[in-house]
């Protein structure tokens, strides 16, 4: 009698590729582009999706999560994290969010200010919203079972699209700005953990605690948690002057619970 293996998979047992897709139009899928003879050759009008594809190579259909990077742009460190979820369980996409504007990475908190100041809001979520339709064409993923996890600016976006997506099953921020108007919070549609840098001068206590009690307002589920002692960007090890490997690895426990509690029985 054979067993089948679950999660936690090892990183040894976890595929890794890229994907390119078009933005806010049909994902073609294999069968559409066997039957186009001029597939490969025409050029495309909507914009082209680059992103990264982390799945566990054992047999399943798995939940999909969406992985969003911080404004540095998507880095070797958010690519150790879409290894590190897909460990848990899941199909991970990194969508890169600076594809308008050549992809580009960088250390300097100057030039990602500018990167991220530059960014068309509407676009990027439905860049995004791409990303579960992608997701929706593999055979690996379970259709319409997702989760969207984000980082800084990533946290930002990943609080926009729970409020924009109705089939969302769970959305994580970490020290993302809150959403405005707090209003929009009566869209969201799935549970949301937030986690909170204490010493943040991007997101004040003031603008996480107005978000706590809009998310009760609204009747909708907030699981909000805050490190005291850590400053914006402290899960960033590229970081080290704010880097907090305590804060980090609480808030990753935690993270992992929520999203198994979030997919138990899908």
């Amino acid at each position: 009698m054979t067993t089948t293996q679950t999660a936690p998979f090892t990183v040894q047992q976890i595929g890794t590729g890229t994907a390119r897709f078009p933005s806010g139009v049909p994902i073609p899928t294999h069968t559409d582009q066997m039957v186009d003879p001029y597939f490969r050759t025409r050029m495309p009008k909507e914009h082209q999706i680059d992103s990264l594809l982390f799945w566990p190579q054992v047999h399943g259909i798995y939940p999909g999560l969406i992985l969003l990077h911080d404004w540095w742009g998507l880095t070797g460190q958010m690519k150790d994290l879409g290894a590190r979820l897909a460990c848990e369980g899941y199909v991970v996409i990194i969508p890169n969010l600076y594809g308008r504007q050549g992809g580009m990475v960088t250390a300097n908190d100057e030039v990602a200010a500018a990167l991220m100041d530059r960014q068309h809001e509407a676009q990027v979520l439905t860049d995004i919203n791409s990303c579960c339709e992608y997701l929706n064409t593999r055979t690996f993923a379970k259709r319409n079972i997702h989760g969207v996890v984000g980082y800084g600016m990533g946290g930002t976006y990943a609080l926009q699209f729970a409020c924009a997506r109705k089939r969302l099953r769970a959305a994580v921020s970490y020290y993302g700005k809150t959403i405005q108007p707090l209003d929009l919070l009566k869209d969201l549609a799935s549970p949301l953990l937030y986690h909170q840098a204490g010493k943040d001068s991007w997101v004040t206590n003031g603008d996480v605690e107005s978000l706590r009690a809009a998310a009760g307002e609204h009747g909708k589920t907030a699981d909000i948690h805050v490190y005291q002692d850590a400053a914006q960007a402290f899960c960033n090890e590229m970081k080290p002057a704010v880097y907090r490997a305590d804060a980090t690895a609480l808030a990753w426990e935690r993270t992992a619970t929520f999203l198994k509690t979030c997919f138990q029985g899908t």
